[in-house]
């Protein structure tokens, strides 16, 4: 039985693909399977007013270097520069197009690429300031702390892997000179290295029992009014869980654990904020929701769901929320109802006031065949997969909003109209 959902307004259709932890997501037409979960019963909060113009190109990287994947961005201590974790730009695919390789580990090569993945911007977009190359394969959480140090988590390896489609008794390439990855940085504004978390190469999958001051896939990190440093891990594996260290980096515990419960459970804790109350709010992606906890005891609070599947969120001194959706019906179809982009809202009431869609969105539809959900584009081209829109967002003190886009490999920035 077929039956055709609309989403978003006929119009051309946008290619995307995104490439995450050494896995390409591209949905192209592909099916996945009608579920359903708790954020189910939730009403899609899709017609907000978008206030905000949308301008391309603000940040200018030099000669030579084009943006890759980013998802990582956020404020200076300034309130105006913009900070931002970029994966080592692009390099010239199988047809000669540039493309983003979403690593700084150059595998062919066995070697880091010499990019530096940690950029400063000013008010004008001018980068000002980088530094980081070699030290991160996959820069994916930022945080800048009250005395404006620069926090990033790295997300991946460079231990040897074969390549896809290789017999799983071909020889692995070989392992490199240096292991980096999966760790968690402290800089100074200056580009100094101040702490860093975790042993290089990070846990096997599954063994944070063994180190938990250690981790497998970090995905964000946010310091406490005291100092005190918080991480969140877990990008699908079997890991998810919350990691506490004191301000010289003492490992104090963990909590959480996989799941889809309300207490102590998560599944891919994407995103850290905290509000004017100094609640912590756990972007928790992939059960579609915001987990709003005790900084404390981690006890639950509220589940929220109507700010969507939140890969990137930041709260504002006025306890606004900037909830950053990027793959809504794309990573994950059965979302398939929300439309990716950015929504805006209060961290007091919940209430969302305003949405940035994604582009990428119109002109889409998805129709449910035998059960199973097939995307497709008005104009027949291919349907947008992967990573899309921002991932990660950021406000600035006048209220600028900036979206770091893996997929599309951009770092957008949004004024009001």
């Amino acid at each position: 039985m077929r039956r055709a959902i609309q989403v978003g307004i006929a119009a051309a259709g946008v290619v995307a693909f995104g490439i995450l932890s050494g896995g390409t997501f591209a949905q192209g037409g592909g099916q996945a399977a009608l579920t359903t979960g708790a954020w189910s019963s939730a009403t899609p909060t899709n017609d907000a007013p978008n206030p905000y113009t949308t301008v391309e190109g603000w940040a200018k990287l030099p000669a030579g270097r084009e943006w890759g994947s980013t998802s990582a961005v956020d404020v200076d201590k300034d309130g105006k520069s913009i900070w931002v974790g970029e994966r080592c730009g692009t390099m010239p695919g199988p047809n000669g197009a540039m493309v983003s390789t979403n690593s700084c580990w150059d595998a062919a090569n066995n070697k880091m690429r010499e990019f530096d993945p940690v950029l400063k911007f000013d008010s004008t977009g001018k980068l000002v300031k980088s530094f980081g190359a070699g030290m991160m394969v996959f820069p994916h959480g930022i945080h800048v702390d009250r005395d404006g140090n620069i926090w990033m988590t790295d997300g991946n390896d460079n231990l040897p892997r074969r390549r896809p489609g290789a017999p799983a008794d071909a020889p692995l390439p070989p392992k490199p000179e240096k292991v980096v990855g999966h760790q968690v940085f402290k800089f100074s504004p200056d580009g100094k290295l101040l702490l860093t978390l975790g042993k290089p190469g990070g846990n096997p999958p599954g063994a944070d029992a063994e180190d938990p001051a250690s981790f497998y896939q970090p995905n964000d990190v946010i310091t406490y009014p005291n100092g005190d440093i918080l991480v969140a891990e877990g990008h699908g594996g079997a890991n998810s869980r919350l990691i506490l260290f004191d301000k010289t980096g003492k490992f104090i515990k963990q909590f959480g654990k996989k799941g889809t419960g309300l207490q102590g459970e998560f599944d891919q804790p994407h995103g850290l904020a905290f509000d004017s109350q100094g609640r912590l709010f756990v972007a928790d992606r992939a059960n579609n929701r915001i987990q709003i906890l005790d900084p404390k005891t981690f006890e639950t609070k509220a589940t929220w769901y109507q700010f969507s599947r939140l890969s990137g969120i930041y709260i504002d001194k006025n306890d606004m929320i900037y909830g950053a959706d990027s793959e809504s019906g794309s990573v994950n179809p059965s979302h398939y109802m929300w439309k990716r982009g950015i929504r805006v809202g209060s961290a007091k009431d919940g209430k969302v006031i305003a949405f940035i869609l994604d582009p990428s969105n119109n002109g889409l539809t998805y129709e449910a065949v035998d059960g199973k959900l097939v995307a497709k584009m008005a104009d027949g081209s291919r349907p947008p997969g992967g990573t899309l829109a921002a991932e990660g967002v950021v406000v600035d003190k006048d209220g600028i909003i900036y979206g770091a886009e893996v997929g599309p490999h951009k770092l957008q920035r949004y004024v009001k109209k």
